[in-house]
């Protein structure tokens, strides 16, 4: 039928279905994503955090995968290969030098790895003991750090959510902890631990040594209250939220609440709180082995290849100055480097600062 003219009804025969380009071209909707995948976005653009990351995952790799391989192990005295008593020769190597004996032995067809960083006063090659003692050092970091985020978030979610009596002698428990030196307490535990292990000398904990155990213990004793209160504050916050309020009405218990509900949602601070603790525990960790009160030798740590190394600063050969140098400047990197990617993390995690 003809269409009237002056009707004013669609005429349905001058439309069309769109085609998919032109369905495409007409949806504005940003596709489906979550606050993670966000904050992943957003820390990818930020060009010093990745430079961090990737400087991480590399140190990572070094120092737990190039040990298996490297032909030198870190507590080996070089001379012992090629004579039977202490040779003097080997000690305080330049970096890619050989001792007599070794090139010797060189002369005879035999395969001699080089020295990368030469050797220290007792022998050993510098080169595996700097990668075992960043080892060391990140070791400490990240079990510290965990250790934080176990007992500092887990009593911060309760405090936070239980409130009452529970937080406020919680709270106060915190604020003594806080006024406690812990410098002072490393060294007493450390002495107290070492009578202890004096008399296990063949336990685990013992090749560790008590200042290295007494630090894992400080950081139990009294490193979580920043932790447990900043988790703290961001449960006071969300306690009171719908999504809390209905998970109750459900008939939800306070643990639920907390696992499923009010950590989820607290995750951004603790990644980033977590992240500006391994840094900070690395560095508790150096200066206290460049004191003598961390891990105990054989075992190497940045901090005490730092702290043998320090009479070389005035010694008699300038030359032998690197010995104290690439372990300081390898803590000032991962310290470094660690403080940019929790910076990083902060900026692409943390709702307040998005705009």
């Amino acid at each position: 039928m003809k269409k009237n003219p002056l009707s004013f009804q669609i005429d349905v025969d001058k439309f069309g279905s769109a085609s998919e380009s032109e369905k495409r071209s007409t949806n504005l909707m940003r596709p489906n994503s979550t606050f993670f995948m966000d904050g992943v976005r957003r820390f990818v653009k930020n060009p010093v955090a990745m430079v961090s990351f990737c400087f991480i995952v590399i140190l990572l790799i070094m120092v737990f995968i190039v040990p298996l391989f490297y032909p030198y192990a870190y507590d080996e005295v070089i001379c012992y290969r090629y004579v039977e008593r202490p040779d003097p020769s080997f000690n305080r190597l330049m970096p890619f030098t050989f001792a007599q004996a070794e090139k010797d032995a060189m002369a005879n067809g035999t395969y001699v790895p080089p020295h990368i960083f030469g050797t220290d006063s007792n022998g050993h090659d510098y080169f595996i003991r700097i990668l075992v003692g960043a080892r060391t050092s990140l070791i400490v970091g990240f079990f510290a750090a965990a250790i934080v985020l176990i007992i500092g978030g887990t009593i911060g979610a309760l405090c936070g959510f239980i409130g009452g009596k529970f937080d406020l002698i919680v709270m106060r428990i915190v604020d003594v902890i806080y006024s406690l030196p812990d410098i002072l307490i490393i060294i007493l535990l450390s002495a107290t631990l070492s009578a202890v292990f004096d008399g296990n000398q063949g336990g685990a904990l013992a090749q560790l040594g008590s200042g290295f155990v007494a630090i894992f213990v400080v950081f139990a004793l009294l490193y979580w209250v920043g932790m447990a209160r900043l988790v703290r504050g961001q449960v006071l916050a969300l306690r009171k939220q719908e999504y809390v309020m209905a998970a109750r009405a459900n008939g939800a218990g306070t643990g639920r609440i907390i696992l499923k509900h009010l950590i989820p949602n607290t995750m951004s601070v603790i990644i980033i709180s977590a992240a500006l603790q391994i840094p900070s525990a690395i560095f508790t960790e150096s200066f206290l082995s460049y004191l003598g009160l961390g891990v105990k030798y054989p075992t190497p740590s940045l901090g005490s290849l730092a702290s043998d190394a320090q009479s070389y600063i005035v010694g008699n050969n300038p030359k032998e100055l690197f010995l104290f140098l690439i372990p300081a400047i390898s803590i000032c990197l991962i310290v470094l480097s660690l403080n940019l990617l929790g910076d990083g993390l902060r900026d692409a995690f943390d709702p307040k600062l998005q705009k």
